[in-house]
């Protein structure tokens, strides 16, 4: 298998297009390399081990990276571009020691400082602040960044669990993501688009090992060379990728009540090739739940209710793998490429009973219904980047990339119903949809810095996608059922080109400014004639503003405008007519427009006496917003379809505070914001103000250099829609992790107290009332393995393709069984 990984590896290599390179910027030609040393006691020569090694450019008080040495007092920095540094070595009862101007050359990337001598002090403090090997949360100028490596509770959960501990982030129960209250985000992996994300992201987070995931990072004002869209911000997912010298390796095993996973990865390097490959399985054990629905209709002529209760029983499978490839042909010139596979599904089998009572018509009707279903998505993506830089100036860079992604979305629900009275009703049915999402990028950009101080960066790229759904239902009408068999085609296409200028004032102030502009066209089929074909086309011109000013003390001051707008998924328009629960059906928009989002935010983070926290304000006015609407079809029955319903302006908070004593470190933060909604549904005015907000709380104990716990604690409030709200969720855990020389050991505990949990909506009308509820088993308990093997040199490599795109989520209602597995091991 190695072999034929290696042979697939170097076919893309040399069929490659581009590589993005880590840090962008101001980066002339340079090579990574090392510096590596030892650390030992100027007194006793004992070697110290676990002492702290931070790398800082010449000059500067910004840490860069830092490592912990190990138990030979041994220490290496890897990926490390050329340069001039300064190296700070700090342990507790020693005095902090700095080397000055240490330099990696093209000529010499590598250095090997030797052995560093620390004086210990003559005194210890009864109370000190101890510097983290790598802090878990780093505010920096553009971004919010969540080293989830660092954090033992997540070990064995998928990638939901990681963004629940993300600052600013919300997660619910079923796996939809929202920042500062919004649900309007866009996810990425490694800063470009993935296939697995174009139909539902929660069942795709859910499949996600947490175990693959370096870090998150959270962009609330992206620039104008990032797409337009995701209104409310980017989410990047950077995974853990490893270019080594020689064969490394890793294995990473979870076994739990709940969640069970494997994570292995393989990789091969010498010298400016690299070769890595990544697979990782996931099973969720089979989980039976419960589910509610109660409508109750108010109108002149009388009352009508419908009432159903049922049981469900899930489980779920997944897996994904990468192969990547790159090369530096010289410090001027790379090429990268990278092949990403994945396939998950879940069954969702159960029983409902339910009973319809209608007083106009005199009905009392009692059925039964069971239902046998498998979905299945999958899909890969393929990129393939290539980076130029001049050798005259410093800084200037021209970057290439394409890619192809595919993603197959298949459900496939077997029904048999029976009704006492309504014979009309009873079906014995399939109800199918199968999907399939090509997407082709093509992206060229440019960075040209004038002067040290000023900088333009200007690009254009392509999007071109084509969605294909073929899907089998059934109509309800007064003769009962009619079969509906369909081909939908929907084909959208977005062209944009960007400028973005930045620069500094008085080494204090730093200035953002850009355009973006992009045009979109798309143009909606069906088969069958039966509906009407569409097609129309719009321009956006996008600008934004960010000025930041620093202060002594590490404070930064930031101000910021952008506008933004967010376009449907394919989980929005595709009108495929879910009714499998025939009292409330799911059926998609074609028609919907976009959102378009103004916001202003002002951040500013400080650091006094050891705590650190950063907090912004935001104003944001949204057109257009798109949200699931309930309506009462002719039959009586709920029909939940999404719509452009009006304007939100929403006025929010959201804060993040650390503070390290001693061994343990504590954080705390949450974010509030305004639901202030205005507009129509179905003609009839309507509007509603609330609000919603999400509290956390979570930390770490070290209880030596190799023995670490963390704990969280996590609220959310209801999430408010303008007919009412869907479930309020909460989750707290534990996880503690023994580190070991190639290896380490973890268990976590997840909701020891709570067997099941309950989740309710609550949505109004004008003449009814509909309430849902579904409960799950909840606690969980598993244990977790790593074992490495070779030495890894962290190469990280910056991707060059970046589809910020399309309006996402998921089952927003919080009904649908079938997507609600909880987190667990």
């Amino acid at each position: 298998m190695k072999y034929i990984f290696s042979s697939l590896l170097i076919g893309l290599l040399f069929s490659a297009n581009a590589q993005f390179p880590m840090g962008g910027g101001n980066k002339g030609p340079t090579i990574k390399g090392k510096i590596e040393g030892k650390v030992i006691d100027s007194i006793s020569n004992e070697l110290v081990g676990f002492a702290t090694i931070s790398l800082k450019k010449k000059g500067s008080s910004i840490v860069i990276d830092g490592v912990l040495t190990e138990e030979t007092g041994f220490f290496k920095f890897e990926n490390v571009v050329t340069g001039n540094y300064d190296l700070y070595v700090s342990f507790l009862g020693y005095k902090e020691k700095k080397l000055s101007a240490v330099e990696t050359t093209l000529k010499k990337p590598d250095i090997n400082i030797g052995n560093i001598l620390l004086v210990p002090s003559s005194f210890l403090l009864d109370a000190i602040e101890i510097k983290e090997e790598k802090v878990l949360v780093e505010n920096k100028a553009d971004k919010l960044v969540f080293n989830a490596e660092n954090d033992a509770s997540i070990a064995g959960g998928n990638a939901a669990d990681v963004l629940r501990k993300v600052p600013m982030l919300s997660v619910d129960l079923n796996g939809n993501v929202s920042l500062r209250g919004s649900n309007n985000v866009r996810i990425l992996i490694n800063g470009k688009p993935s296939g697995m994300f174009s139909s539902n992201v929660a069942d795709a987070l859910k499949m996600f090992p947490a175990d693959q995931i370096k870090k998150v990072e959270v962009i609330t004002s992206p620039s104008a060379k990032y797409d337009a869209e995701g209104s409310a911000g980017l989410i990047n997912i950077i995974t853990k990728k490893q270019n080594i010298e020689g064969v490394a390796g890793s294995v990473n095993a979870s076994v739990g009540n709940r969640q069970n996973s494997l994570f292995t990865n393989l990789n091969v390097g010498k010298g400016r090739l690299g070769i890595s490959s990544s697979a990782a399985l996931f099973y969720s054990t089979p989980a039976n739940g419960t589910t509610s629905f109660d409508r109750k209709d108010e109108t002149t002529a009388g009352a009508r209710v419908f009432s159903q209760q049922g049981s469900q029983r899930t489980s779920r499978l997944g897996g994904n793998g990468s192969a990547s490839a790159f090369y530096d042909f010289n410090g001027y010139n790379s090429i990268n490429s990278t092949l990403t596979f994945r396939g998950f599904g879940f069954d969702l089998n159960g029983s409902t009973t339910g009973i319809l009572k209608d007083e106009i018509s005199n009905l009392n009707d009692k059925f039964l219904r069971t239902n046998k279903g498998s979905n299945f998505n999958g899909g890969y993506d393929w990129n393939t980047d290539y980076t130029k830089k001049f050798e005259k100036l410093e800084g200037q860079e021209l970057s290439f990339g394409v890619q192809y992604s595919r993603q197959n979305s298949n459900q496939d629900t077997k029904l048999f119903e029976n009704h006492e009275s309504l014979t009309i009703l009873n079906r014995d049915s399939d109800i199918i949809n199968d999907g399939v999402n090509h997407e082709t990028t093509f992206q060229v950009d440019y960075t040209h810095p004038f002067t040290k101080a000023i900088k333009l960066e200007t690009g254009t790229k392509a999007v071109i996608r084509n969605i294909i759904s073929d899907y089998t239902t059934q109509f309800l009408t007064t003769s009962g059922y009619i079969p509906q068999i369909e081909q939908f085609k929907y084909d959208q296409n977005v062209y944009s080109g960007y400028a973005s200028v930045s620069f500094l004032v008085a080494k204090k102030y730093s200035i953002i400014s850009g355009a973006r502009y992009e045009k979109t066209t798309f143009s909606g089929d069906f088969r069958s004639g039966d509906s009407e074909d569409f097609k129309n086309n719009y321009g956006n011109f996008l600008p934004n503003l960010a000025i930041s000013r620093t202060f002594k003390n590490f404070k930064t001051l930031k101000l910021s405008y952008s506008q933004r707008i967010q376009r449907p998924s394919l989980l929005f328009i595709n009108p495929f007519n879910n009714n499998a629960d025939f009292l409330n059906r799911t059926i998609g928009n074609p028609a919907l427009n976009p959102e378009v989002v103004h916001q202003v935010e002002m951040a500013y983070n400080f650091t006094f006496k050891g705590i650190t926290t950063f907090s912004s304000l935001f104003y944001k006015n949204t057109q257009g917003i798109i949200e699931q609407i309930l309506s009462i079809d002719d039959n009586g029955l709920s029909v939940n379809k999404y719509q452009n319903i009006g304007i939100n302006n929403a006025i929010g908070f959201n804060t993040f505070v650390s503070k390290t004593v001693s061994l343990v470190t504590l954080r705390t933060g949450g974010n509030f914001s305004t639901y202030n909604a205005t507009g129509q549904i179905s003609g009839i005015p309507a509007s509603r103000k609330s609000y919603e907000y999400n509290l956390f709380m979570n930390g770490e104990v070290k209880l030596s250099g190799t023995f670490k716990a963390d704990f969280f604690g996590f609220f959310r409030s209801p999430v408010r829609t303008i007919q009412g709200d869907n479930p309020a969720f909460t989750i707290y855990g534990i996880g503690i992790r023994k580190e070991f020389k190639n290896s380490s050991f973890g268990v976590t505990l997840i909701e020891p107290f709570n067997a099941d949990k309950y989740f309710r909506s609550d949505i109004k009308g004008t003449d009814f009332e509909q309430k849902t509820s579904f409960s799950i088993p909840f606690r969980s308990i598993g244990v977790n393995v790593r074992y490495k093997f070779g030495n890894v040199d962290f190469k990280e490599r910056k991707p060059k393709v970046k589809n910020s795109d399309l309006k996402e989520g998921g089952d927003i209602q919080g009904g649908n069984q079938g997507s609600a597995t909880p987190r667990g091991n």
